[in-house]
Formats: C-alpha cells, sequence, structure tokens
C-alpha cells in the first residue's frame, strides 16, 4: 500500500510515480495509459486526485487523450522525461549529494555505480 507525504499534494506525489513508471517504459510509448479508475483502485485514491495528476502528466507533454479512447503515452515522451529529469537531478540533487559525500569523506574511486549483489 501506498504511503503518501503530506507536505507535498498527492496528485502531485502520483503524478511522480506515473512518470518514474513513464522513465521505466511502462507503459510503452504509443501505449494507453491504465483508467482513471484503475488507478483509482490500485493507489485507492479520489478518482478526481487521479484524473488532476493524468492532467499535470499531459500539460508536460507526455500524454495525449484521444478522444474516446483514452490516453495514450506520447512519442518521445521518455526521452523529454529523463532530459527533464537529468536536469533537475544535476541542478537540485547532484549539489547536496556532492557536498555531503565530501563531508563523509567518501572519494570519488570509493563509489561503485554497479549495483551490488
Amino acid at each position: 500500500m501506498q504511503t503518501w507525504d503530506q507536505r507535498q499534494p498527492i496528485y502531485q506525489q502520483l503524478a511522480d510515480i506515473l512518470a518514474a513508471q513513464l522513465l521505466d517504459g511502462e507503459p510503452a510509448e504509443g501505449a494507453a495509459m491504465p483508467s482513471v479508475r484503475a488507478l483509482a483502485g490500485r493507489y485507492l485514491l479520489n478518482p478526481l486526485t487521479v484524473n488532476r495528476a493524468l492532467q499535470a502528466l499531459g500539460d508536460e507533454g507526455l500524454l495525449e487523450n484521444r478522444r474516446g479512447l483514452g490516453l495514450y503515452v506520447m512519442a518521445g515522451a521518455r526521452e523529454r522525461l529523463k532530459a527533464v529529469e537529468r536536469q533537475r537531478f544535476l541542478q537540485n540533487e547532484w549539489p547536496r549529494l556532492r557536498e555531503r559525500l565530501r563531508r563523509l569523506g567518501i572519494a570519488p574511486e570509493q563509489l561503485n555505480w554497479e549495483e551490488r549483489a
């Protein structure tokens, strides 16, 4: 069950979850998004909240509404989202992470970029 952070609007948190799934290729570009009803049931949310999250993704140019058919992932959405997320990481997260590594005395050669088993 999803735990929601009360410091950020739930619709935005859901939009972030769905964007992360899009980055992972689910659903694929050109494929239909799950319905509002399906997402509301999966995340135990009001359909209006789900609709607002989907609208946010649409406003970012990631989804398109095909009248009578539903929402579909737009071509190029994954690359567009990846570029935005990279920029956000480099501007917001990386400086804090780099400073924390420096404070902890962790050198670049001590970092392993590969997952450990």
